[in-house]
């Protein structure tokens, strides 16, 4: 073999493997870029700002989260949007977004729960900043329309807690109030679930996301949206003609997502309305028939949602779920 030979097969053999250093370094860049970023747990003496994103509220409910918090060793502000009325909203949505925002920029402020959900949050989103609030991320904690933000700050990479609302707080059950605490703090969180019927039993890992059915539904195609691939998929939802959930469900599966799933945990599909003419399915049995040709383990009326035993997910995080005949288990990360 003559010189020119030997440096060209050199060569070569350096342009293939910087090929390879980038292929490598590209790859460890795009999983940094999907590791979900979890904001600091709480200690006790930390902050937690209620406030109001959607539906108005009073102050004088609050007293029985206000004391929840003061027992768990936390210290509580109130936010400005508490008490504001316009219509059915907690103030304008000048006066709820300056709120968020306020919170959200503020370095000790340690979580912020909303106070109810409604219809708004998704009225101020596009307005909020979170420069800030990625330099010192925090818990951003609600459910219902609540699911705005989680599906907007999973697009972002940080994880969010799905549990109760203070004004639920005097009907959760004692269950329900442990498991927010036990997210908060950063305590192992796992639950063992009753069989169901319809269970689709299998096993399964990956990131959670989801919440409330028709918010997923509202925010497909916009900058919130949420991508199902290879999660597992949580819904719930409250009062809703159940031809509306098999239209919810079927947009979801038409846009994809149920495509490249891992699974789906099913919560409570609360005071469903029919029409005169019966639709002929439940709520449960119409995500049955949507989602019967996947291959994946779907676990049905988890304990989240509508319910006063709201269980706390804690959404973007990494779980395992595993579903037998006699007992499903789901563990966090």
């Amino acid at each position: 073999m003559d010189l020119k030979s030997i440096k060209y097969i050199v060569s070569n053999t350096v342009f293939y493997k910087l090929l390879i250093l980038i292929f490598v370094l590209q790859s460890v860049h795009v999983q940094a870029q999907t590791q979900m970023i979890t904001p600091p747990y709480l200690q006790k003496g930390d902050t937690v700002a209620l406030l109001a994103t959607a539906r108005k509220n009073i102050f004088d409910n609050l007293n029985p989260t206000i004391e929840l918090l003061q027992s768990w060793g936390l210290k509580v502000v109130i936010g400005k949007t508490i008490g504001l009325d316009d219509n059915q909203l907690a103030g304008t949505d000048e006066q709820r977004t300056q709120d968020l925002q306020a919170q959200l920029d503020n370095p000790n402020i340690k979580a912020i729960w909303c106070v109810r959900g409604g219809y708004g949050t998704v009225r101020i989103i596009d307005a909020l900043d979170f420069t800030k609030f990625k330099q010192i991320p925090k818990w951003i904690i609600g459910f219902s329309d609540v699911t705005v933000l989680h599906n907007h700050l999973n697009t972002m990479g940080y994880k969010s807690i799905h549990g109760i609302m203070p004004i639920s707080v005097p009907k959760a059950s004692v269950d329900a109030k442990n498991s927010l605490r036990i997210a908060l703090f950063g305590e192992p969180l796992s639950y063992e679930i009753a069989p169901n019927s319809l269970n689709k039993l299998g096993k399964a890992t990956g990131e959670l996301v989801g919440g409330n059915l028709s918010i997923l539904y509202s925010l497909l195609g916009s900058n919130s949206a949420i991508n199902c691939e290879n999660k597992i998929l949580f819904l719930e939802d409250l009062d809703e003609y159940l031809y509306h959930i098999d239209r919810m469900m079927m947009n979801l599966k038409r846009n994809g997502c149920l495509d490249s799933i891992k699974g789906i945990i099913v919560g409570a599909m609360s005071d469903m309305k029919d029409n005169d003419i019966p639709w002929g399915k439940n709520a449960l049995e119409i995500i049955q028939d949507v989602t019967q040709k996947y291959n994946i383990p779907i676990l049905y009326n988890f304990p989240a949602g509508h319910i006063h035993d709201n269980r706390t997910l804690i959404m973007g995080s990494t779980v395992s779920l595993e579903i037998n005949k006699n007992s499903s288990k789901l563990t966090f990360e």
